[in-house]
């Protein structure tokens, strides 16, 4: 059987079910639950990368580091080295329980997280408009003070307090792509642009230096299954299908669509949300515009039945 490879991006909030399972335990098992349905990939057949959100894990580990700071007088956690923690954190969770159950099928395959950088352009418009709060709420005394010493952009909350916001900008080259494709080509599975990727920019004399921004990880996963040239990108999201109208009375959910359809629905800026679905579709229409055959919008229970034509949004060129 020839192999086809298929890029799975899954969400950090996936791991998370609600506000009373959030323990290290509970996201464990919520990653089991979504390993168990890839390693229905993986015995049909796929070779598999697995991206991955982690906007509340890094939410978790920021939080911790700014208790610490004030109870003990630790010192703070850069947003960069936070984003790798996640990645180690998270990979394990996915590496482990995907290994379990593999095991259990007797299915003989290796599993493997990489910690990956993502370079971004130090330049990017993202970088003069920074959108993407984190963190804790702040008085505005104290955002005010980390703004002149730290550089921080911070901005009030709807009445709530005061937030940092960091740049999103865009994905531009996987540094550890060479790696990534070396462990697909051999068999493994591979947990890699985890949380979009540790955004790295070039410094302009050979080096990386990780910078304060957050990446999509739709838009990053879209960008390594472009250029490991996927047969799928995959989607697994919190909704079994895409809907037009999401939410409103004509809401009408999608089987299929083809990629001139996807661009329309976008462009009329009112079928998908921005700060969920509309990335998501972005993503794809990217991966589909640079040769990429086909790709899947689904929830992690469905995506077996989704392979097999009977559930989910498939998006074609």
């Amino acid at each position: 059987m020839t192999k086809k490879v298929a890029v799975v991006a899954i969400g950090g909030n996936s791991l998370i079910k609600d506000e009373k399972h959030k323990s290290v335990e509970d996201q464990y098992q919520a990653a089991k639950e979504t390993t168990f349905h890839i390693a229905d990939m993986i015995e049909a057949g796929w070779d598999v990368a697995i991206g991955h959100g982690n906007g509340p894990q890094v939410g978790f580990i920021l939080r911790r580091s700014e208790i610490a700071a004030k109870v003990e007088g630790m010192h703070e956690i850069p947003l960069d080295v936070c984003g790798a923690d996640s990645q180690g954190a998270i990979g394990y969770a996915l590496q482990q329980t995907l290994q379990n159950e593999l095991f259990h099928r007797k299915i003989k395959k290796a599993v493997a997280t990489v910690v990956t950088q993502v370079l971004v352009d130090k330049n990017d418009p993202a970088f003069k408009n920074p959108t993407k709060p984190i963190g804790s709420f702040m008085d505005e005394a104290e955002a005010k003070r980390r703004q002149k010493e730290l550089g921080w952009s911070v901005v009030e909350d709807s009445g709530r307090g005061w937030r940092r916001v960091v740049a999103s900008p865009l994905p531009k080259e996987v540094v550890e792509l060479e790696s990534v494709e070396t462990l697909i080509k051999s068999g493994t599975v591979v947990v890699t642009v985890g949380g979009g990727g540790i955004p790295v920019i070039d410094t302009g004399d050979g080096e990386y230096a990780g910078t304060a921004a957050v990446i999509d990880k739709d838009f990053a996963s879209s960008l390594l299954a472009r250029l490991i040239k996927a047969d799928l990108l995959l989607i697994s999201t919190a909704v079994e299908k895409v809907a037009l109208n999401f939410g409103k009375p004509d809401q009408k959910w999608i089987d299929r669509m083809s990629l001139a359809e996807a661009k329309k629905y976008l462009a009329e800026g009112t079928h998908f949300a921005k700060g969920s679905m509309a990335p998501k579709i972005q993503a794809i229409i990217w991966f589909l515009e640079a040769g990429g055959k086909q790709a899947l919008i689904t929830n992690p229970e469905n995506i077996g039945r989704a392979l097999k034509g009977e559930t989910g949004t498939w998006i074609m060129p």
